[in-house]
């Protein structure tokens, strides 16, 4: 789980402290003077529907089998990443610092600004559209939001399908929105 002070907890990079790091080369520099506007959340599973293997840090760290499953063969040439995943027990692993452009939101428009991964932070949550996200997932995604936003200038949070919609459905029907309100209000 996440504590402490959300701008002690970020490093000069926007590594957060205490979290598992696995660098993704999904990433680079963000234009001259944007800062984090924006968390976007996202949802993924490899294979899909499927939780728990190694599918998803294989794909932000390009190292995919398209062996391990047939999925595979069809997204191993894709080069993406995500600051962060939560898992379905709500442990963070994180890919990229905040500091970074993480390559997870694609073609995107928010509040008429376009191609949203230049002021983004991006969170994937382990999950899909036919299944509900774990108790333990909102607990971590609140924690990690609520410090986000003491130590950056964010405005919004928003899903996937919010700034690509008809091109992208995540988090999905099954992530309560009101939900991470509630949460987020506590604090």
């Amino acid at each position: 789980m996440i504590s402490g002070d959300g701008a002690a907890a970020l490093d000069a990079e926007g590594w957060l402290a205490g979290v598992r790091r696995i660098p993704s080369p999904n990433c680079d520099a963000r234009p001259e003077g944007e800062t984090v506007r924006l968390i976007v959340i996202h949802a993924i599973s490899l294979p899909p529907g499927r939780f728990g293997g190694d599918g998803i840090e294989a794909l932000f760290t390009n190292a995919l089998d398209p062996d391990a499953h047939p999925y595979y063969r069809d997204i191993r040439d894709l080069r993406v990443s995500a600051h962060f995943l939560i898992r379905r027990d709500g442990s963070l692993i994180q890919f990229v610092p905040c500091r970074l452009r993480a390559w997870h939101a694609g073609a995107s428009r928010w509040r008429g600004f376009e191609r949203c991964n230049d002021f983004s932070v991006g969170i994937e949550l382990e999950g899909c559209d036919e299944q509900p996200f774990a108790d333990a997932q909102y607990a971590a995604l609140a924690c990690l939001v609520r410090l986000l936003r003491r130590a950056l200038p964010v405005e919004d949070v928003v899903g996937h399908a919010d700034i690509a919609p008809g091109r992208k459905t995540d988090p999905g029907p099954h992530f309560d929105w009101a939900r991470l309100r509630r949460q987020l209000d506590r604090a």
